[in-house]
């Protein structure tokens, strides 16, 4: 179906409407960090089973010297990350203090009253998250409990192979 415009300015100015309309009604929530772990994920089950995990990331601006000589110190930032679901659980089992991560998410502010005062905080509801560098002690431990994982795997599928159907 097509549709003609017998004043092609007005087409124009419809598409300027429809085009403002659309740029002012779009936003875009996302955040990207890659910090340390700043304590292991506290992991708590709601009611139904559904697991939520709490940790904190810093992130570093490095200092610099500035070119009058003026020293600019290191500035950390601290961030409420929130998990949930197998995420938290993957955390739960995975993600502990001091390794490098790649977090992805959105933000999201709650708000509360407590003893009278009104209170809010900021967290990022992460999406995705990659571990980029684990701590050697950790390392160590992951390759252990590989390995338990693909023995533990290996005696369930010799226990499948003497099920007979």
């Amino acid at each position: 179906m097509q549709i003609f415009f017998a004043n092609m300015d007005f087409f124009l100015y419809l598409c300027t409407k429809f085009y403002k309309i659309y740029v002012i009604m779009s936003s875009v929530n996302k955040v990207i960090l890659i910090g340390n772990v700043g304590s292991d994920p506290d992991v708590r089950y709601l009611d139904r089973g559904v697991a939520i995990a709490n940790f904190n990331l810093a992130t570093t601006e490095r200092g610099y010297t500035m070119q009058n000589g003026t020293q600019v110190p290191d500035k950390t930032d601290w961030h409420a990350i929130v998990l949930w679901r197998n995420l938290a659980e993957w955390a739960e089992r995975n993600i502990r203090r001091g390794m490098k991560l790649y977090v992805e998410g959105k933000l999201q502010t709650r708000t509360w009253e407590k003893d009278g005062q009104r209170r809010s905080k900021t967290e990022v509801i992460a999406e995705n998250i990659q571990i980029l560098y684990r701590p050697q002690e950790y390392q160590q431990r992951n390759d252990e409990a590989v390995q338990e994982e693909e023995g533990f795997a290996n005696e369930a599928n010799e226990q499948d192979e003497s099920i007979i159907f």
